[in-house]
């Protein structure tokens, strides 16, 4: 094996969040008189963290304390409905348990943030992940290497034997930020058409096929 620790992004890669992520968005939208968002919407905002979803969502020119009024009334009620409809790819628990069984370290590292990540990996892959980051205040956010960093530092294992799994750019971006190979998953948020246009170099379009692409590399 080539790799001693496989590095995961959360939403759209080992987990189908939109359905929360939406009701989330349109329930902070609501409640500020603001218009609804539809789920193909939600999907082209989400990656870079909740925040920028949220500026994404709210109408062109909205006033930057209506936008943090938004966001407040996202994360109350996100924080208690995240996973109310959420729920992981299919084989993907299976897949986490084989490559740890061959010794291989597992993480996740997401833009979404800390309270919510900890809580789903929690509820979906109860000791299935050695180590779980997500956004906090002072960390900055992916693209940037510095949560990746985190992560190696925790499991003890040097880039060189590292590799990141995401399903978007934001992905792409921060494997080579980071300084190591990524695979890109074709059923999360983005679909093969949008990885390849975005330089995606090795792309598993099944939860089997990334199992061996991570056993065999």
């Amino acid at each position: 094996m080539k790799y001693s620790a496989a590095i995961f992004d959360m939403d759209g890669t080992i987990l189908n969040t939109l359905d929360d992520l939406e009701c989330a968005t349109n329930y902070a939208l609501a409640e500020n008189n603001l218009p609804q968002r539809t789920t193909d919407e939600v999907r082209g905002f989400v990656g870079n963290g909740v925040r920028r979803l949220i500026e994404r969502a709210v109408p062109d020119g909205t006033p930057v304390s209506l936008v943090d009024a938004v966001y407040a009334d996202f994360s109350s009620y996100y924080e208690k409905h995240c996973a109310d409809k959420t729920k992981p790819y299919g084989g993907m628990n299976e897949m986490l348990a084989s490559v740890r069984a061959e010794g291989i370290k597992t993480a996740v590292v997401s833009n979404k943030d800390d309270y919510a990540v900890q809580t789903l990996a929690r509820v979906y892959f109860p000791a299935l992940f050695d180590a779980v980051v997500g956004v906090r205040e002072g960390i900055k956010r992916k693209p940037s290497p510095d949560t990746v960093f985190e992560v190696m530092n925790r499991l003890g294992v040097p880039k060189e034997q590292c590799i990141y799994i995401g399903d978007s750019e934001v992905d792409i971006e921060t494997a080579r930020n980071a300084g190591i190979p990524c695979i890109s998953v074709s059923w999360g948020f983005k679909g093969r058409k949008f990885l390849e246009e975005h330089d995606a170099l090795r792309i598993a379009d099944t939860v089997s096929g990334l199992t061996d692409l991570l056993m065999t590399e």
